[in-house]
Parts: structure tokens; sequence; C-alpha cells
């Protein structure tokens, strides 16, 4: 899928996956700027038509079973993305659909932009397996959740690297280290940054409050301000080519300062654009699959 994601981003409109057109629900529940672009303009360039939604102004869940409008949309799409709140909601969307259900953002997952990540590393650095990668934050966010799995999936090193109390679930933990077994990849959790930077080809950061969080901010200013992306905490990995990795927005001087979102090091605006083909190649290995 990195492969083919490569092959979009050099010839963007050289897949035309989705043309008749092929019609995709997208669906919002929860704000979004790359997301929605990314998706909206992913699909056209694919030749499909994308039908966006407010998911608050629908009856998921609430006046509808959510297993009844997914059976609906099969009907009239060949295609669901949906950002939301619990997986549950989703897995309860893809387990009736008779059409690919792509998660656009759940509380607990992000996969598509860890596929963006994923192909963002792999343009700095190369071959993914053996690659160190530390993440710097809430260990139990969607994003540290997602590339746990997804990192240890491409034999990497992933070390999450939070404050005391913000580690990842056990459930989380479990999985990232049964596919590292496979992959020759390894999971670890710090509570300290200096140590879980040293060798890391890769930083990756996000907000210390996910949506819905926002009130709590303030309270995390002191816990997390230890583990903020800095000039310094950049120069401890040792790695003149380490990379830095934001999945935006960004909360500049919080988790990450100008001088790095900015400088040499940052890969966060090719990782913003990486979205798109990402996803594109995602739609298009979904479709086509047998």
């Amino acid at each position: 899928m990195l492969d083919l994601a490569a092959e979009l981003k050099a010839d963007p409109l050289g897949c035309d996956a989705l043309a008749g057109p092929k019609s995709v629900a997208v669906i919002f529940e929860k704000n979004s700027t790359r997301t929605r672009l990314s998706f909206e303009v992913g699909i056209r360039q694919l030749g499909g038509q994308p039908v966006v939604v407010d998911g608050r102004m629908m009856q998921l869940g609430r006046e509808e079973t959510i297993e009844d409008t997914s059976r609906v949309l099969s009907r009239y799409v060949d295609a669901v993305v949906w950002r939301t709140f619990a997986q549950a909601r989703i897995d309860s969307m893809a387990s009736a659909s008779t059409v690919p259900v792509v998660n656009a953002l759940t509380d607990e997952f992000h996969p598509c932009q860890v596929l963006a990540d994923l192909q963002t590393i792999r343009e700095r650095h190369g071959d993914l397996a053996g690659l160190t990668l530390t993440y710097l934050g809430d260990g139990a966010n969607n994003m540290a959740n997602s590339l746990l799995v997804g990192g240890a999936t491409a034999g990497m090193h992933v070390r999450v690297s939070a404050p005391e109390g913000f580690a990842p679930a056990d459930w989380v933990l479990d999985a990232a280290k049964k596919r590292a077994a496979e992959t020759g990849g390894s999971v670890s959790v710090f509570t300290e940054p200096k140590p879980s930077v040293e060798g890391a080809d890769v930083l990756v950061t996000d907000s210390w409050t996910s949506m819905g969080q926002e009130n709590d901010g303030k309270d995390r200013v002191s816990p997390f301000r230890p583990f903020q992306v800095n000039a310094d905490l950049l120069a401890a990995t040792g790695k003149p080519a380490a990379s830095v990795l934001h999945c935006l927005p960004a909360h500049r001087g919080w988790e990450i300062t100008d001088e790095v979102i900015d400088g040499p090091a940052s890969a966060v605006f090719d990782e913003a654009e990486n979205r798109l083909h990402a996803q594109k190649a995602l739609l298009t290995w979904l479709v086509r699959r047998p």
C-alpha cells in the first residue's frame, strides 16, 4: 500500500479506481481540516464522487441503529469514510456494511494518519524495519495507539514516552507486542523523555489534549512540559538526520517549538500532504480487492 501511495504521489491523476463515478460517503461527527480536504480531493482525483455529510445531522445510533444506517448506506454508495467517537461505533458500521468502511479517526485509533506517517518516514529514512520511533506526549491517545500497532507491524522499534498516568492501555501494548514479535520490531514505554529519544530516528508528538479534552489543557502543561519536542530533545537523539512528525493541528510552544516544526528536521508538512496520497492508496486497494 505504501508503494502505491508513492506511485500516486508521483502521478496524482494516474489512477481512476473510483471512476464511474463511484460514490463515497464521507461522514464527520468531529471537526476536521486535513481529513476532510484530503479525502474529498483524493476521491475526486481517483474519479469518484465524495458525498460529505455532517454526521451530527444524521440519526446514527440515535433514532436508528448504526447497523441499520450502514445497511442503507451500502445500497447508496461504494464506500464509507467515517470520523466518529468510540471505536465501537465504526466497528458496528463495518459489521453490517457490504461496502468498505474506512476509519477516519476514532477516540481510540487514527489509522489513516499512521499510513501517512509511515509513508513520510520511508521517504526520509528508507526501509521502515529496524528504525526507532519515539512518540512523546499522551501515551493513551489515538495517535500513540495507532503508532504502536502500525509501527510494530512495520518492524519498527516503537517507544512511547509519557508522564506517569498517561501510559498506553495494556490491551494496546499487548496487540503491538504481538505484531512486533511477528516482524522483529519492539515496543517499550518510558516516563522520562531524554532516555526515550536516545538513538531515535524519528520523534513524533501530538497535541497534549485530544478533541473533547480542551478544558484539561492548562492542567496538563506542568506534567507534559518536559516532553516538549524542542531543539535540546532533538539533539539528544544523537542522530543528525532524525526527523520530527506531528499530525497537526500543532499548539506551537506547547508540545513542539517553532524552531523544530519550522526547522530542517521537520517532516510535518510532508506528512500532512501524504494524508492525501496514503488515503488514495487505501481507497484504491479497498475497491479493487477481490
